[in-house]
């Protein structure tokens, strides 16, 4: 049964939708045609119980005592998250971390492309860096207008990141992975995700300090 694309699905449920298709590529990868629950989820920290509640919003799939076609159930979560189609991607900065993500291979598994990346350093500026040239970031929003992105992934100082943002917006991008250590202020119908890996770290150190881990 087809997953309708359409459909609302919860932010969590998207999210473990996207670690189930990486399962499910592995399984490929490994020339598995056919898969139970437990199989698929056997390396997420995610119960066969919670994976089979998730794909019960699109309808039933698999057959009961047989398991799940692994290559169809790929294409169908890929349609739900939209990645069964290439979308092109605008880097804003390319700092150290900046340079890691222009090399980063992950992208393509997830049909993501970077089209574009900007810098505001005269010494970057026109240098091509993993097949991408590095462009004037005064040229930010005429390129991505005239290249059609609509995601963009920012990782520039905090005291830059708002400004930054808001000229992203209105350049028509619709999507934000921000790596910058600040919440960004912009219209509703600007997705933002923030990668806070300071944060997150700290987390792991309180955790450890309670006996968590």
């Amino acid at each position: 049964m087809p997953i309708d694309a359409n459909i609302h699905i919860p932010q969590e449920t998207a999210r473990r939708l996207s670690l189930y298709l990486r399962s499910l590529k592995r399984l490929i990868q490994n020339k598995t045609k056919v898969a139970s629950s437990e199989e698929i989820t056997r390396f997420l920290n995610v119960s066969s119980v919670q994976f089979r509640k998730d794909l019960s919003y699109f309808g039933e799939f698999g057959r009961r005592g047989i398991g799940y076609d692994v290559e169809t159930l790929r294409q169908e979560i890929g349609k739900i998250l939209g990645t069964n189609v290439v979308r092109k991607i605008a880097l804003i900065g390319v700092g150290k971390l900046g340079f890691a993500l222009l090399g980063y291979p992950g992208f393509l598994e997830l049909n993501l492309q970077i089209s574009a990346a900007f810098d505001n350093d005269p010494e970057k500026i026109g240098k091509v860096l993993a097949g991408i040239k590095i462009e004037d970031i005064r040229r930010m929003k005429e390129l991505i207008i005239n290249r059609g992105i609509k995601i963009a992934v920012l990782s520039v100082p905090a005291d830059e990141a708002q400004g930054i943002s808001e000229k992203l917006a209105g350049s028509g991008i619709k999507a934000i992975l921000n790596f910058a250590p600040v919440n960004l202020s912009l219209p509703g119908n600007i997705y933002v995700s923030n990668v806070d890996m300071a944060s997150e770290l700290e987390s792991l150190v309180y955790k450890l300090k309670r006996g968590r881990l």
